[in-house]
């Protein structure tokens, strides 16, 4: 028995999968080197490589395309398919605007590092600042939760009038997550 929500959904997919590839550019565009090499092992600009890295495996990961013959005819089975994607889709978003989280907190590391660092370079007078820039980084990615990526987007999805009435739950999300690392 078809529902006649199947365009509401394929809208939804689509919403869905522009806000990714947003994110992709986003994640793509920053740098993962520092100027100085000096730094590349520090904590932020290795939080910048495993953001681009995460941000690449996010996008090259199979897409799940096994869906169970449904009964009801066209519409119905077109309904799963797009339940399926949808959840591909939605999973894909959460974890590129998990990452993108992440890249803007190293990001403002980055930016901290240098006022500390005012175009010199770490010393035993600026350790302590830069510790301090080092532990504020650890706090920002810790914030970074699942729980709240989830809810920050629902309330987002919700205020910009998007169809969110078969939006997958996150424990879903994060199983689809888990399966593909």
């Amino acid at each position: 028995m078809a529902d006649g929500l199947n365009d509401q959904r394929t809208a939804r997919v689509a919403d869905l999968l522009s806000d990714f590839r947003t994110l992709q550019y986003y994640i793509a565009e920053a740098p993962v080197d520092p100027q100085d090499l000096e730094d590349y092992y520090t904590e932020g600009w290795a939080a910048m490589r495993q953001c681009s890295i995460d941000g690449q495996h996010i996008l090259n990961c199979a897409a799940e395309t096994r869906v169970p013959r449904v009964r009801g005819g066209p519409e119905e089975q077109a309904k799963a398919e797009l339940l399926q994607v949808m959840l591909d889709a939605y999973s894909r978003r959460h974890e590129g605007q998990k990452i993108y989280l992440r890249q803007l907190a190293a990001q403002r590391w980055v930016g901290w590092r240098d006022q500390v660092l005012a175009g010199g370079r770490p010393h035993t007078g600026n350790q302590g600042q830069l510790d301090a820039c080092d532990a504020q980084l650890r706090v920002e990615l810790a914030a970074i939760t699942d729980d709240s990526i989830y809810s920050d987007m629902r309330s987002s999805d919700y205020q910009m009038g998007r169809w969110t009435h078969e939006d997958p739950p996150l424990r879903q999300v994060q199983r689809w997550l888990r399966a593909r690392r």
